[in-house]
């Protein structure tokens, strides 16, 4: 067994990396990774606790609670503190911590030591020629995470309800669910706008990569009616914070940031949200799709008028500016959705004086969106990354590790690779493509000697697990797709047009629901 692990270890230890020794390689990517977020140092003062604003009361059981769902797998942060450790004295911590974040809530000051990040260079290919082939793996304090999601169930519950009072409204979609945006955001792909491909029309699609200034969020959060107190403590959480770039046991110099929302922050993709909740289309016929830090134009085109989509894109170029987020044009695609068989050229966007760079597929929150919206192009995708992992599998078989060990191997390496986002591409995959993807499940079942789950049965639970979840939701933004019939037995059929939004998730997911009654 151990000589099973130890060769998966020694292929990941030895991806071409520079020599440890060389500080200045460390130093030169800490300074690359800081490149958009550095600024000039941001001076808190300490809060005065007043009657309308007291401090966010914590009590020993709430921060118990979460410390006994600490996930004892996540690596530790600067602090070389174990979750492990956490969780099993999660009794005898409750109280010490408690005290602790009370006072840091109560004087709005964040010990430096919960405010340090040590980023962990991975390398994105297995030629890295540049410092952006290497991927920033940000490492936190676990007890920071603790005390991020305790504050974050505040923040929640402090917004304004939906529709909320006029200027200020959080639309649900900016909500942060978790994978459950994640996948929400990619419907408006195909359930959603499915009627208008009938009509010849033309989609157009770009996103970016954004930072944020503290001191912008903190005036966004006072206008949302967020108490002053905790808007302090949080502008003092994301200013002055020390980072460091390791790799072994060398490190590279401290940067001290000053702007953006750090990495492996539990906070990110919500404060991203709150941030551009202003960000909103102005005509009827775009649609803006933000989740975290990536977000996504969708025009709808018709008789060649061009002039709302590119008046759209000026006005996000704008909004950008105004506040002070940083539009990455390097990353910004643009994918053209166009079935007419005489279409006219369409000519690029351009972006502060750069067109943007037109694909035939990209990689939209983990899944590959073609310009045909087949997903032959992501079932391939899949399926080559799942076969290199076949490898892991069979190095384990070879050493004699059990079918238990084995299968385990599979669902967490293989199997996770496999079933992505499955509730959203699968009901559209070619008969071939769903052969590929059943194809390795067949290795992999042959190699770990015990029987797998099919694709296609993994997809019906995760779809009836899911609009479960949407339908006890009422706030969730697909919540009104699922109807129940005047006999409240049976849930009303989405109408459908073309076979494309038929397989998709929410017809599918409804005729699901009707079988299982």
């Amino acid at each position: 067994m151990w000589q099973g692990l130890q060769t998966i270890t020694d292929y990941r230890t030895t991806k071409p990396f520079p020599a440890s020794s060389d500080v200045s390689f460390l130093n030169e990517l800490n300074n690359f990774y800081a490149r958009f977020e550095r600024g000039n140092p941001t001076t808190t003062t300490k809060a005065d606790v007043t009657p309308d604003h007291q401090p966010l009361p914590l009590s020993p059981t709430d921060v118990g609670a979460v410390l006994s769902r600490i996930n004892v797998h996540k690596a530790a942060g600067p602090d070389g503190i174990p979750g492990r450790v956490l969780r099993a004295c999660s009794g005898e911590l409750a109280g010490v911590l408690t005290d602790i974040f009370n006072l840091s809530l109560a004087h709005a000051v964040v010990p430096a030591c919960f405010k340090s990040t040590s980023i962990v260079p991975i390398p994105k290919n297995s030629n890295p020629s540049c410092l952006n082939d290497y991927r920033p793996v940000a490492l936190t304090p676990i007890i920071t995470k603790c005390l991020e999601q305790l504050v974050l169930a505040h923040f929640k519950s402090c917004l304004p309800p939906h529709p909320g009072p006029p200027p200020i409204r959080i639309p649900p979609e900016q909500e942060h669910r978790g994978c459950s945006l994640h996948r929400t955001a990619l419907c408006p792909l195909t359930p959603g706008q499915q009627q208008h491909l009938r009509q010849n029309a033309v989609y157009r699609l770009q996103f970016s990569i954004n930072t944020i200034h503290p001191s912008q969020l903190i005036r966004k959060l006072t206008d949302l009616g967020i108490s002053s107190l905790i808007c302090k403590w949080l502008l003092d959480f994301l200013t002055n914070r020390p980072q460091h770039v390791r790799l072994d046991n060398h490190c590279s110099s401290t940067i001290t940031m000053n702007t953006g929302v750090p990495q492996g922050c539990v906070m990110s993709p919500f404060l991203y949200s709150l941030f551009t909740h202003d960000c909103r289309p102005a005509d009827g016929s775009n649609t803006i799709i933000k989740f975290a830090d990536d977000t996504t134009v969708i025009g709808l085109i018709s008789d060649n008028d061009e002039a709302a989509y590119r008046e759209e894109v000026d006005r996000l170029a704008e909004w950008c500016n105004r506040n002070n987020l940083l539009l990455n044009t390097e990353k910004t695609k643009e994918l053209i959705v166009d079935y007419r068989r005489n279409a006219d050229p369409h000519p690029p966007i351009h972006i502060k004086g750069t067109a943007v760079e037109r694909v035939s597929s990209f990689k939209f929150l983990g899944v590959h969106i073609s310009k045909d919206l087949t997903w032959t192009t992501n079932c391939s995708k899949l399926v080559k990354k799942a076969h290199q992992r076949l490898f892991f599998l069979r190095t384990l078989r070879k050493n004699q590790l059990s079918s238990d060990i084995l299968v385990n191997f599979y669902r967490c390496t293989i199997e996770s690779i496999l079933t992505n986002c499955i509730t959203v591409w699968y009901g559209n995959c070619s008969a071939s493509d769903r052969k590929a993807l059943q194809r390795v499940v067949k290795t992999a079942q042959r190699i770990a000697g015990a029987p797998l789950p099919a694709i296609k049965d993994i997809c019906r639970k995760r779809c009836l697990k899911r609009a479960g979840k949407i339908i006890k939701d009422p706030s969730h933004p697909s919540h009104g797709l699922f109807t129940l019939l005047p006999s409240g037995r049976r849930y009303r059929s989405l109408r459908t047009k073309t076979t494309r939004y038929r397989n998709s998730f929410f017809p599918t997911a409804v005729r699901l629901l009707n079988s299982a009654s």
